[in-house]
């Protein structure tokens, strides 16, 4: 199967499918928190339309990057959400990058958002049910950041049904710039396990898809296809 990567200011057509990649930290927050219980996490293009959809909508929680905020249930990091109940509950997600490149490819025909807790269940559904070249959206740095484009390639590369080893990708992903800046602290609402939460590998048997649900772009876990025996 064709793919290319590319970052969110590279994106000038709607692709057929669409893999958005942020592995530190929206995509590894929201596999967390749908395996904490979350029903749904819609995605925000603001910080305000993010408060706004929680104030109209009486027991949904929000999130977000950097420091906890008035208004906000939860930051946008695995270590602070790995313990939390969110059994039945919908969430709201803004974050800088992530929740960007979604909404970026929110009309595509098949829109998958990946980190790598996720990355190989996310390559069977690409087996089993895309259609069309792949554009792994590379939310990073502008399509920069190693850590993103390392699980983008994993992705791929296990979408030939393959066995691919994930140490060099993972290997990448611990010495990218956002694995450095977790680690020292560098980021606000961050914990020191976040880095090595983001570096658990195929941790979750699910994938993330994104719909269109009336005017919200929606995030729902879906059970990825079974490995054929052998």
């Amino acid at each position: 199967m064709d793919h290319r990567f590319v970052g969110i200011p590279e994106l000038t057509a709607v692709p057929r499918v669409a893999v958005v990649v942020d592995v530190m930290r929206a995509f590894t927050v929201a596999a967390w928190a749908f395996s904490r219980g979350a029903e749904r996490i819609v995605l925000a293009p603001t910080v305000e339309e993010a408060l706004a959809l929680k104030e109209r909508r009486p027991g949904w929680l929000a999130l977000k990057d950097g420091a906890p905020a008035a208004g906000f249930d939860a930051v946008n990091s695995p270590g602070l959400i790995r313990s939390r109940d969110f059994a039945g509950r919908t969430l709201v997600q803004k974050t800088t990058a992530g929740t960007v490149g979604a909404l970026a490819v929110a009309d595509a025909p098949l829109v998958l958002c990946a980190s790598f807790v996720v990355a190989e269940p996310t390559a069977r559904y690409l087996r089993d049910g895309a259609a069309g070249p792949v554009t792994f959206v590379v939310t990073g740095e502008d399509g920069r950041a190693d850590e993103d484009l390392a699980c983008a390639q994993y992705i791929g590369a296990h979408v030939s049904g393959e066995r691919v080893d994930p140490a060099p990708y993972v290997h990448r992903a611990r010495n990218s710039r956002a694995a450095a800046d977790l680690g020292a602290g560098r980021r606000a609402g961050c914990h020191p396990d976040d880095v090595e939460l983001c570096l658990e590998v195929d941790r979750f048997p699910f994938v993330m898809v994104a719909r269109r649900e009336d005017s919200l772009t929606v995030l729902r876990p879906v059970t990825a296809p079974a490995t054929p025996a052998g």
